[in-house]
């Protein structure tokens, strides 16, 4: 019975870990950078209305560059999202209270992706807290659209131009 039960054991064990090494062998990163612009604005402690930005999912191609196909596409996450002020030169975010990021698509509803509900003073970069809510849907289509709702902390005296980079962690099934 202590053998049959340590069979077991092990048997469970091996199971785990070779899940664990396939997720690693079948899991990617597809990155992307966009640019959106936050407008100058004197509404303090208003949300901003930023552009929407449409993404051309270049997925299939990320997909058969790492030998796989949008049908065996299991989990894509955002798993990285930095914000970095591209112009003007020394700016930083301390114009900035909360930003949140959404992504949307045809036939598909809004969901949050990203979000800092306090931004830090006197910085140009920001690292966002992801919501590791599932995106293969978004992902596998032909285009999204990512949008930025911004409240301010003060007034922005001109616009200002930021470099979304975003790091989608997909992980497909082998069969």
């Amino acid at each position: 019975m202590k053998q049959l039960l340590l069979a077991i054991v092990v048997l469970l064990g091996f199971a785990t870990a070779s899940c664990e090494q396939w997720d690693s062998i079948l899991t990617f990163n597809i990155e992307e950078e966009e640019n959106f612009i936050i407008p100058a604005s004197p509404l303090i402690g208003q949300i901003v209305p930023v552009t929407p930005i449409t993404v051309d999912a270049n997925s299939s191609e990320e997909f058969k560059n790492n030998d796989t196909r949008a049908d065996l596409v299991k989990d894509v996450v955002l798993n990285k999202l930095d914000l970095q002020i591209t112009d003007p030169q020394g700016e930083n975010f301390d114009f900035l209270k909360k930003v949140e990021i959404y992504i949307s698509a045809e036939n598909k509803d809004e969901v949050k992706v990203a979000y800092l509900e306090e931004v830090p003073q006197g910085v140009s970069s920001l690292v966002l807290k992801t919501t590791n809510v599932k995106l293969d849907q978004y992902i596998k289509g032909e285009t999204y659209t990512i949008s930025t709702r911004a409240t301010l902390a003060k007034a922005v005296a001109n616009d200002v131009t930021v470099k979304a980079k975003m790091r989608f962690k997909v992980t497909a099934n082998p069969f």
